[in-house]
């Protein structure tokens, strides 16, 4: 079953009506979707979508209902670009807030279990932030975690004495 189709049709009105969906990111949502996929929207068409002689959200409806027709694809795209150029229009979304309180829950409880036993007291004599640190890594991705694993670390060999924290 094709479900961006049908969740866009349900967003249409309030993308439309948003006032953040202005001229510019009308203009890079359709620069987009020309440029990285073609198939979705030849050069013709983004032309069509582009022209400033016709009001932005008249275009933006017209866009939306383009890509309705076209597809699972080109919706899914669309919707990306969004998420790519204003998040905070694409979370605003009436699909992707109840998406957002259905996952809510599960990662609630997930970052609370992670950080379970956590201890936030600040001890004496304990480099600044230390804790935190410690607490916040458990609730981040891959790369943004080593670094702060990373640095607790090196923090802890400066408290203890150690100067040369690279050895």
């Amino acid at each position: 079953m094709d479900e961006s189709p049908e969740q866009l049709r349900r967003d249409a009105p309030v993308l439309c009506s948003d006032p953040r969906m202005g001229l510019e990111l009308v203009d890079r949502l359709v620069l987009q979707l020309n440029r990285i996929y073609p198939q979705i929207l030849n050069d013709k068409e983004a032309h069509r979508f582009r022209n400033l002689g016709v009001p932005t959200q008249v275009r933006l409806a017209d866009l939306l209902e383009h890509l309705r027709l076209k597809g699972e694809e080109a919706c899914h795209e669309f919707y990306r670009g969004l998420h790519i150029h204003a998040e905070e229009v694409y979370f605003s979304l009436p699909t992707r807030e109840g998406r957002r309180e259905r996952e809510e829950p599960k990662r609630t409880n997930t970052v609370a279990a992670q950080t379970e036993g956590c201890e936030l007291n600040h001890k004496e004599g304990e480099a600044s932030g230390g804790p935190f640190i410690r607490c916040s890594a458990a609730g981040l991705g891959g790369g943004a975690k080593s670094i702060f694993i990373s640095h607790t670390w090196r923090l802890e060999q400066r408290k203890n004495g150690r100067t040369n924290t690279y050895s």
